[in-house]
């Protein structure tokens, strides 16, 4: 069937068809609305990596306490299975005395080759590869 082409007919085609489409938002519009969200995005990662870092700083903090706390009581005992093997206290934790004092030795003695392994170690978990 034929449309007819009746001007009122066509100029009401026009209208419906300039209101079915969304205005176009300016440039600067648009641009200020990609900064606020890249600005946020870049304040939710900076959030995200900052307690990232501090909830393994936290959990690395307790392991060490852990370890630390574990060593001192295994020393304690060391000490007192000496001295009960030596029949002396003071000689019993002398060894461990000298022991440690030997640990400290060879750490000061191979410091530099120590701390570059220490370093990546660190590195690695602020970047967190």
């Amino acid at each position: 069937m034929p449309i007819k082409q009746h001007p009122g007919y066509i100029t009401l085609l026009m209208e419906d068809k300039k209101e079915t489409q969304p205005p176009v938002p300016p440039i600067v519009d648009q641009l200020k609305e990609y900064a606020e969200t890249r600005f946020k995005l870049l304040k939710y990662e900076a959030i995200e990596g900052g307690t990232s870092i501090l909830a393994s700083i936290i959990a690395d903090l307790v392991t060490v306490i852990s370890m630390v706390l574990a060593f001192l009581f295994a020393s304690v005992t060391l000490g007192f299975f000496l001295a009960d093997i030596l029949h002396s206290y003071w000689m019993g934790f002398g060894c461990i005395a000298v022991l440690y004092f030997l640990i400290a030795m060879f750490i000061k003695i191979f410091k530099r080759h120590l701390e570059r392994p220490l370093i990546n170690i660190f590195i690695q978990k602020i970047f967190k590869r």
